[in-house]
């Protein structure tokens, strides 16, 4: 048990721990993300990282918290800042799609989906909560564009899940390197999308 706690007390802040892991999938790609070589970049040994983190399932899905935690964060920033309900909507697209090819947090994203087939209740619930923040997040901003006169009359939650659902697929595209889908292509699609079937004439 001695040991334990001062592996406790010597070891860096778990959001610490979380920054190394996404950086390493910045600069080296996910594929180099082993507990070890995490251990090795955060004086850990890849026995510590499983005390704290219990499997590298569980890892990425605490990095992938942690950096829609950030995301939110500026989300949120965008949506309160002075301008229209069509501009705002303009900066959470921006905000959505990824940088390009291997952004970090879309790779991390596509790979905690996919384990996810085999994922427990619990990873799952937390998977919905990061979506649900971002889905809620839109409907209400297309609800405003609405109230202001902005947006056509649409029902809001299913306008939301269907831009949403548009802006998946692209998105992976992006972030998978797909020929043809570049991040400037996919946005002009999106705002395309967009002044067709929810700005006002």
């Amino acid at each position: 048990m001695a040991g334990a706690a001062r592996a406790r007390k010597n070891a860096p802040p778990r959001e610490e721990v979380l920054a190394v892991a996404m950086d390493m999938i910045a600069e080296r790609g996910l594929e180099k993300l082993t507990m070890a070589a995490l251990g090795r970049e955060v004086g850990m040994s890849s026995g510590h990282l499983l005390y704290y983190f219990r499997s590298k399932d569980e890892l990425l899905l605490q990095a992938l918290e942690w950096s829609e935690g950030r995301l939110g964060a500026e989300r949120g920033r965008l949506l309160t800042r002075p301008g229209t309900a069509h501009e705002r909507l303009t900066a959470y697209v921006d905000l959505y799609v990824p940088d390009g090819h291997r952004d970090p947090h879309w790779t991390l994203w596509l790979e905690v989906w996919n384990r996810s087939q085999n994922a427990d209740d619990d990873a799952r619930t937390r998977q919905a909560a990061i979506e649900g923040a971002w889905h809620r997040d839109l409907v209400a901003l297309i609800a405003e564009g609405i109230s202001r006169g902005e947006f056509r009359r649409v029902d809001a939650d299913r306008f939301a899940a269907r831009l949403r659902a548009l802006l998946d697929g692209f998105s992976i595209h992006v972030a998978i390197g797909l020929r043809g889908t570049d991040r400037g292509q996919v946005l002009a699609h999106v705002r395309e999308f967009i002044a067709d079937s929810l700005l006002s004439p």
